[in-house]
């Protein structure tokens, strides 16, 4: 028979689970009970009371520094988080004409715009606009990647739109997207285009009279400062510091616009007639010197006729032709060097230093006849080169010169008119063989129509180029001040 011998037991037998467990209890009970060490948790009480102390004085420090020096920052953050700032368009004032009718003038439309940071579906948006305004795939494209620009705070969507069509795209309402009241430029008569000038979108003068007095007829913007909550609608009463527009002056000019009516009709007449490629037309009253009515039309290549090219009365210089005997002839009766009465005999041809062989220079005259005599008053109505260059040699080069700059050749004619052209006129120490002469009938020198109608009416007005001194103009402007209540125009 085997025997089974158990595990020893004594007092070197291992502990137990049990027993170990019990142990580190009763040690635990004593430590807290029996153990207690009052030293040890005074510093555990001072260390916690440190630290607690510490975390609220770094806190409070932080709040005075925001309180205080460090709150501009956040200050402005805040400010700027809910506060649109928009530029509020000053009224352009209008161009009148010298009785006050309308020449061109402000026209309201609307611009409708969108504000990125509150467009909530920019795809959907760009879409829906894309259809009211037929834009093209292009276009959408374009438009919706803007929207998508959270960075930007404008995108323009119809700038001076009409109303129908601002109407129809707030209909639509569209997170982000709204109108603002901007006023478009019109014209009474669309040929006036070549005086007046026009206007770029933002109403600033680009051409003409718009772009001459664009400081005049601008006025002095305003600005809206309003804030809006979380999906950009304004919030009441919160514009109260905004800064009003101050609308522009007026400009009254000399222009009447009835008689500007039927001289740009009768010139768009002639000029179909002739199928001339362009044509220009000015009335000037005699006694004043003011320009009644100034019409520049063009022939476009389509065969339309426009005066949008610009005021070629005033910018483009050419040779005047057989205008220019009127003066020379004029000079000559003012020099007593002939009479009406006086005859000349006038033949058919006239060459220039005939035993030169640079400066020979033979010219014809404007109608084939054989020698003829003619007083200055026959050569001046045949307008005859010969006859009038005949008249001219009763004068020195020198003499022809002086009156031709004392009626407004070689210089600007004072209007200032954006791009005006002084013409060309040598001077006569320059001038060799038959150039002393030949400017006696229009070649040799360039000018303006506005230079040649202010001296013809020198003429006309008994040799008296200024009539109203040193202030006169060839085109003069006269203004008043729109916020005046006792607006007079401003007179030389």
């Amino acid at each position: 028979m085997s025997t089974v011998v158990g595990p020893r037991r004594g007092k070197h037998r291992p502990p137990t689970a049990s027993e170990i467990l019990r142990d580190r209890a009763r040690r635990a009970t004593e430590s807290m009970t029996t153990n207690l060490q009052g030293g040890s948790i005074r510093y555990r009480l001072f260390g916690t009371f440190f630290v607690v102390v510490s975390l609220l004085g770094v806190m409070f420090v932080r709040v005075a520094w925001l309180q205080t020096i460090g709150s501009s920052g956040y200050r402005e953050a805040s400010i700027a988080q809910r506060t649109r700032i928009s530029v509020i368009d000053a009224e352009r004032g209008s161009i009148l004409d010298r009785n006050g009718r309308e020449l061109a003038l402000p026209v309201p439309t609307k611009t409708v715009f969108a504000d990125p940071e509150f467009v909530t579906d920019p795809v959907g948006a760009a879409r829906s606009i894309a259809v009211a305004l037929a834009l093209t795939p292009e276009q959408e494209v374009e438009l919706a990647a803007k929207l998508q620009d959270k960075t930007s705070k404008y995108v323009p969507i119809a700038r001076q739109a009409t109303l129908e069509i601002s109407d129809a795209l707030m209909a639509l309402k569209l997170d982000g997207v709204f109108s603002k009241a901007e006023a478009s430029r019109a014209l009474s008569s669309d040929y006036l285009r070549a005086v007046i000038g026009r206007t770029d979108p933002d109403l600033n003068g680009t051409a003409g009279l718009e772009l001459q007095y664009n400081d005049l007829l601008a006025g002095v913007d305003g600005k809206s400062i309003r804030e809006v909550n979380s999906k950009g609608k304004s919030i009441a009463n919160t514009d109260i510091n905004s800064i009003p527009a101050v609308a522009g002056s007026n400009l009254i000019t000399t222009l009447d616009r009835n008689i500007q009516f039927q001289v740009d009709g009768l010139l768009a007449q002639q000029i179909e007639r002739l199928s001339a490629l362009s044509g220009t037309a000015i009335v000037m009253d005699t006694a004043t010197g003011d320009i009644l009515a100034l019409s520049t039309i063009r022939r476009n290549e389509n065969g339309t006729y426009t005066a949008d090219s610009g005021n070629f009365a005033a910018v483009e210089a050419y040779e005047p032709g057989s205008v220019a005997k009127v003066f020379s002839i004029a000079a000559a009766l003012d020099q007593k060097s002939v009479e009406p009465t006086s005859v000349f005999k006038v033949t058919p041809t006239l060459t220039f230093n005939p035993e030169s062989t640079k400066w020979r220079y033979t010219i014809k005259d404007a109608y084939p006849h054989g020698i003829e005599d003619m007083t200055v008053r026959k050569i001046l109505v045949d307008s005859s080169n010969i006859g009038t260059v005949q008249v001219a040699q009763t004068m020195a080069p020198e003499t022809i010169y002086n009156y031709l700059t004392s009626f407004g050749f070689g210089s600007s004619s004072g209007v200032g008119f954006p791009g005006e052209a002084k013409g060309l006129l040598t001077s006569y120490k320059k001038w060799r063989g038959s150039e002393n002469y030949t400017v006696s009938y229009g070649y040799g020198f360039a000018a303006t129509q506005l230079q040649l109608v202010a001296a013809v009416n020198a003429v006309a007005n008994n040799g008296v180029t200024s009539p109203r001194g040193s202030c006169r103009q060839v085109f003069r402007p006269m203004v008043y001040r729109r916020t005046s209540n006792s607006a007079r125009r401003a007179r030389c």
